[in-house]
C-alpha cells in the first residue's frame, strides 16, 4: 500500500488535514512529508520503532468506517474481483454499487 503513497498524495485533490493510515504507512519519510505539509498523522507505530510516537485513537476510529465502506464494495464479486478493463467502466460500477448500497 505505502507505495502508491506519494502517487495519491501529488494527486490534485483537496488538501486533507489529517491522514489515517495503517501500521503499513509507518515510516519517517511519509510522516516527515505529513508534517511539512501541515497534515497531522494519525498512524500506529509498528512494534520494531524506537520512538514511541502516540495517536489519538478516537480520531484513528473513524478509519474503520472507511475500512467497513471498502468491506461492503468489495461484497459485489465484478468490484472485488475487477473484470471490467478500463478504469472508466471500473469507477463506473463502483459508483453503481454505491448507489445500491
Amino acid at each position: 500500500d505505502y507505495l502508491g503513497f506519494d502517487l495519491v498524495m501529488t494527486d490534485n485533490l483537496p488538501e486533507p488535514k489529517v491522514l489515517l493510515a495503517d501500521r503499513g504507512y509507518d515510516a519517517d519519510r511519509i510522516r516527515k512529508t505529513m508534517n511539512e505539509r501541515n497534515i497531522l498523522p494519525q498512524i500506529p507505530m509498528r512494534k520494531t520503532r524506537k520512538m514511541r510516537i502516540g495517536v489519538d485513537h478516537g480520531l484513528y476510529r473513524l478509519r474503520n468506517m472507511v475500512e467497513r465502506c471498502f468491506n461492503k464494495l468489495k461484497n459485489a464479486r465484478r468490484v472485488a474481483t475487477r473484470y471490467d478493463k478500463t478504469a472508466e467502466s471500473y469507477l463506473g460500477f463502483i459508483d453503481i454499487t454505491s448507489i445500491r448500497l
